[in-house]
């Protein structure tokens, strides 16, 4: 435990930010997670609908990623790179 009352509330403040960065990691990775299996099912079954579907997810995702870098919470890079991921993953579909 911190002595001094500014280290302590630097502490306070730290873990107030540890649990908001993890929330908006978690929150990429279940979006991503959402668009790949989105992208799954329109393998097996193309339609207007599933492509719809893959769309929205993946707007969503790229939204969520763009915060979380504009936040600080990811580097731009790996930003840059999560977002590749998501548009190769259709891409290779559409090829």
């Amino acid at each position: 435990m911190a002595n001094i009352k500014s280290a302590a509330k630097r502490a306070q403040i730290s873990e107030r930010n540890r649990l908001r960065n993890k929330a908006y990691k978690s929150a990429v990775r279940t979006l991503m997670k959402n668009y790949f299996e989105a992208v799954t099912a329109y393998q097996s079954s193309p339609s207007t609908e599933a492509m719809q579907t893959v769309q929205d997810k993946m707007s969503l995702a790229y939204s969520k990623i763009d915060r979380a870098v504009k936040r600080g919470v990811l580097h731009r890079n790996t930003g840059a790179r999560r977002k590749a991921r998501l548009a190769q993953a259709i891409k290779a579909i559409e090829a």
